[in-house]
């Protein structure tokens, strides 16, 4: 008997244990807790919102929130999704190219996020096989439980530590009954049972639909989904209807009924005036006292911090009583899919109010380069974001042109600086071919050419410059009045720059390069003097833009066009 013993652990040493350890060093069961959002019945029903509101109110409670997106696609991150499928891609601090979520998290939250914010199938099953080729599993078969369920598990776990958050909250991506979210389910299922259900909250959002044809909200489909929810193991604690006008408390019971979670946690979160008002409606249905009493919590005293209770009502205060309304007019070739350019269209919305302004954006299709002059002629101010390729560049140029001879406020994000040099070499400088290499790369005068730090590299995954970078604001110019600073950090993505061949002749001609990087030739914002307000900057300042402090690019194209007014 004692020999069979010793033998069992020997294969234990060998070939490691049937169980995995997520749990990290140091990590205390129950001084962190969890929120879980998963949604059904269908995917874009503002999940996220609901997410981001959460976040906010828990916060101005005085409790450290941690946000994480999972996103259930294999690819590694979102660099290389396409607009049309996705929306835009976000862009982190640290450069990590991530789902849009990660931009309403920020915006909401007041702060700043990283790589350990968003999770992909693609990141957890790289960490994985990393690991096995590494001989980490020692000699076992890799499975999805336990090892793809513990390294979710033990991700979380490491970002609750390493950010010693009160709360971390888990939206997962799509919707119950994806495959490839199963797993993930899973694993939040067995976080729960190892956490305590005094730890963990599960907050399920779903629709509530309303058949024209019948004019009255019904709940079979919530009920289904909830029921595919409860099927995986998993209690919600909390149910978040989501519907465009108010749903009967009939409807609240057969939900809370069927899905056992009593009707005072059954919600309804319908269409507000606008999604800034969110975290203010879950407050005054006291969704945050259930949470906080569900997780055993207590609010706390506030640390020094911008976002409170009051300053959040004072920005919805403004955005609601805004009078005077813009038209902005967003100039690209993903019009259809709005997502595609949300932090620019969020940056808009919430600078806006404190000029006392609404914006209402018009889209403008580049790839139809045809009467330009009429679609931009009633516009107060022109937007030309980012992009890639050459698919509708000739119309952005044609914009370009349009808001520079016009005096229009311009402000271009990105390729918009771009779009700017080749439309002023062309029209200013007579560089009648002027082009970017990215579009001709034959072009006999390269204005845009790509950045000396792109020319080895290949392929597209992660190798842009990306993220934060310092940028050096020259004294005297509309950049600096905007900053009042010397040094400012922006975030950018992009492989091409304006060709340093030809910024003296651009400069002869009136252009100024009023932002670069520091100690090297990259141009990273440029102004006309003599314009109205006539901006364009390699990076992309709507991504730091946030209610309670936006860009101050956005600040000067708003004002620009109030003044305009």
């Amino acid at each position: 008997m004692q020999k069979t013993e010793e033998l069992l652990k020997d294969i234990s040493k060998t070939y490691g244990q049937e169980s995995y350890s997520s749990v990290p060093k140091n990590y205390k069961k129950g001084r962190h807790k969890y929120i879980i959002v998963t949604g059904s019945v269908m995917s874009g029903i503002g999940k996220g919102v609901v997410s981001s509101s959460l976040a906010n109110l828990l916060k101005c409670h005085g409790l450290k929130i941690s946000p994480v997106k999972f996103d259930g696609y294999i690819n590694y991150d979102a660099g290389t999704l396409n607009p049309f499928r996705h929306g835009e891609v976000f862009v982190l601090e640290d450069g990590t190219e991530t789902d849009l979520d990660l931009g309403s998290y920020e915006r909401f939250l007041n702060q700043n996020l990283s790589k350990d914010n968003s999770l992909t199938t693609g990141k957890i099953f790289k960490t994985i096989i990393d690991k096995e080729r590494n001989g980490a599993y020692l000699g076992r078969d890799v499975q999805f439980i336990p090892h793809v369920t513990g390294e979710i598990k033990l991700f979380l776990r490491n970002l609750a530590i390493k950010t010693n958050a009160d709360i971390t909250l888990v939206e997962v991506g799509g919707t119950v009954g994806d495959l490839e979210n199963s797993y993930f389910l899973e694993a939040m299922r067995e976080l729960a049972y190892e956490e305590n259900k005094d730890n963990v909250c599960f907050v399920n959002v779903t629709y509530i639909i309303k058949p024209s044809s019948l004019n009255e909200h019904k709940s079979k489909a919530a009920q289904l989904g909830i029921k595919m929810l409860m099927s995986l193991g998993i209690q919600p604690n909390i149910i978040v209807c989501r519907s465009n006008k108010p749903i009967s408390n009939s409807v609240k019971e057969k939900v809370s009924i069927f899905s056992n979670v009593p009707i005072n946690k059954v919600v309804n979160v319908y269409n507000l005036s606008t999604i800034y008002d969110t975290p203010l409606f879950l407050k005054s249905i006291n969704l945050d006292k259930e949470i906080l009493n569900m997780l055993n919590l207590k609010p706390r005293k506030l640390v020094k911090q911008d976002l409170t209770f009051k300053s959040w009502e004072n920005f919805v205060n403004k955005l609601k009583n805004a009078k005077k309304e813009l038209t902005v007019g967003i100039t690209g070739k993903y019009t259809e899919v709005h997502d595609s350019y949300l932090s620019i269209l969020k940056a808009l919305e919430h600078t806006a109010p404190y000029y006392n302004a609404k914006v209402n954006v018009k889209w403008i299709e580049t790839t139809d380069e045809k009467n330009i002059d009429k679609k931009l002629n009633d516009v107060d101010g022109i937007i030309v974001p980012g992009g890639f390729g050459k698919r509708g560049t000739e119309g952005k140029i044609a914009c370009v042109k349009y808001a520079r001879e016009n005096n229009i406020p311009y402000l271009g994000l990105c390729y918009g600086f771009q779009m700017a040099v080749i439309e002023f070499a062309r029209n200013i400088c007579n560089l009648k071919d002027a082009n970017s290499t990215e579009i001709d790369a034959n072009t006999k005068h390269p204005v845009i050419d790509i950045l000396p730090e792109q020319k080895k590299l290949y392929g597209l995954g992660g190798n842009m410059r990306l993220g934060s970078h310092k940028v050096e604001v020259k004294r005297g110019t509309k950049a600096y009045s905007l900053y009042k600073s010397d040094y400012v950090n922006e975030r950018f993505r992009h492989r091409f720059e304006c060709n340093p061949e030809y910024i003296k002749l651009l400069e002869d001609h009136g252009m100024v390069f009023s932002g670069r990087a520091p100690k090297q030739e990259i141009m990273q914002i440029l102004e006309l003097p003599k314009h109205r307000y006539f901006i364009g900057t390699q990076f992309h300042g709507e991504m730091t833009s946030k209610p309670l402090h936006p860009s101050p690019l956005f600040k000067g194209f708003i004002e620009a066009m109030v003044n305009k007014l």
